[in-house]
């Protein structure tokens, strides 16, 4: 018997697990290459034996984490807008969203360009004050700032890409720029001896490729009789409302960054030992964002083109089953972390005692996998619906419950405190939007 919501709502569409997991799996695999990137990367300068070396290039790639990384909204609200544009079958708009984001992701290479002296000449001076690492630094931002136009328009593409649902075309983008990136880097780090030049070039250059391959698929598929004009490209409203979700978004990503900087800095005050433990663990919840940011990217897409169909029933449906998938997996990232978590704190460390200061904290590490499983579920869910300012306010809040639990916890429990915070920030972050969610779904398809 035919869905009535499918006769009712030409635009309805049928949300299944394996619907979900098309978007989620290929994304997961996309994200799981990019720790590959970090261990080449690694090798190929440790085989220099150059200590200052490998220090740079490590503070070098926790620069470009910082700067990139703040700056993703152009992948997000690409994704969250395309996707809508997709849901109601607008072909003109959602090519019109791709090509005002890729402007703006030039724009914003172009600008970082040209701040590029600031930060090559005061950036390192401030993590380190070794004139060897400094110069180690220095050489490697120098290379590899030069293609930030490229890396944000690989982030356009990418929010395309999600938006539309093509998971597997973005895992394909992924692998190619991954692949090149390290094939590069052994090649010219390597087999021609330029060590860190040879990896900042290898990954220069992969950005390139990466960017080129992206765009030469998406302009190629794109349909002729569907280019925006001049004036809907240049639409002073959508401009304004992308500008908007941009800027809400950057404030979200910045807090973020700022509560884990917050961390790191209170766990320093605990001595070396704690702090270099709690940097081992930390590998734990990135390790779980891989997998929680690929059901997060299916929550964005779904939940994007169901606005964008104004089809309540497939939203709902999309909040059931990628909320379902996405505690599933968190609790399972619990299970495993407690199994492999020893062996990763010997693999991470050679240190007796970080190692036995670790094992004390690895069961409220590993429970970042469950908590941070709502707060990156929420996440999806509101990009994708682009709301963005709910979400900025929320981080703000949560940001201040943290802190509050942090001045309450850390004086009593000392290192515990501070990881029981961080658990109660992600459940905040979660929480906050969760509660907000009937109202912004009745808001925006009614009662």
């Amino acid at each position: 018997m035919p869905d009535p919501a499918l006769i009712s709502n030409p635009l309805a569409f049928r949300v299944t697990h394996r619907l979900v997991l098309s978007i989620a799996l290929p994304m997961t695999l996309g994200y799981l290459t990019t720790p590959l990137l970090g261990l080449t990367d690694t090798a190929v300068v440790g085989q220099l034996g150059d200590p200052a070396a490998l220090a740079g290039l490590a503070i070098g790639a926790i620069l470009f984490d910082l700067l990139y990384g703040s700056l993703s909204f152009l992948r997000t609200a690409t994704t969250g807008l395309v996707a809508q544009a997709f849901g109601r079958q607008d072909f003109r708009e959602e090519q019109a969203v791709f090509l005002r984001s890729l402007i703006g992701a030039f724009g914003l290479g172009v600008i970082m360009l040209m701040l590029a002296p600031l930060i090559w000449r005061y950036a390192p001076s401030l993590m380190t004050d070794d004139p060897a690492v400094i110069t180690a630094t220095q050489s490697y931002f120098a290379i590899r700032v030069l293609t930030s136009p490229a890396t944000f328009a690989n982030f356009t593409v990418l929010g395309y890409v999600l938006g539309r649902g093509q998971g597997v075309l973005g895992l394909k983008l992924q692998i190619l720029l991954n692949g090149a990136n390290i094939i590069l880097t052994l090649i010219l780090g390597l087999w021609l001896g330029l060590g860190i030049t040879g990896v900042a070039l290898g990954t220069a250059g992969a950005e390139v490729i990466g960017m080129i391959a992206g765009l030469a698929v998406i302009l190629r598929r794109m349909r002729g009789g569907n280019r925006p004009s001049r004036t809907e490209l240049f639409d002073r409203r959508k401009i304004g409302a992308l500008f908007r979700l941009n800027g809400d978004i950057l404030i979200r990503s910045l807090v973020l960054n700022g509560a884990f900087a917050l961390m790191t800095r209170i766990g320093s005050s605990e001595g070396a030992v704690t702090l270099a433990a709690n940097a081992v663990l930390m590998n734990l919840f990135m390790i779980a964002s891989f997998f929680l940011d690929g059901l997060a990217g299916a929550a964005e897409q779904l939940a994007g083109r169901a606005v964008g169909a104004r089809d309540r029933p497939s939203f709902d449906r999309a909040l059931r089953l990628t909320g379902g998938w996405s505690l599933g997996m968190g609790a399972a990232l619990v299970a495993v972390f407690l199994l492999i978590g020893p062996f990763v704190i010997e693999t991470l460390s050679t240190s007796t005692v970080v190692r036995e200061t670790a094992a004390q904290y690895l069961p409220l590490a590993a429970l970042t996998g469950l908590t941070g499983a709502l707060a990156f579920h929420m996440d999806g869910i509101f990009i994708g619906a682009t709301w963005s300012r709910e979400m900025r306010n929320m981080m703000l809040a949560s940001l201040a419950g943290y802190c509050c639990a942090l001045a309450l916890l850390v004086p009593s429990f000392g290192n515990t405190g501070l990881w029981i915070g961080l658990n109660l920030f992600l459940l905040m972050r979660g929480g906050f939007l969760a509660l907000l969610l009937p109202r912004k779904t009745v808001a925006t398809f009614g009662a």
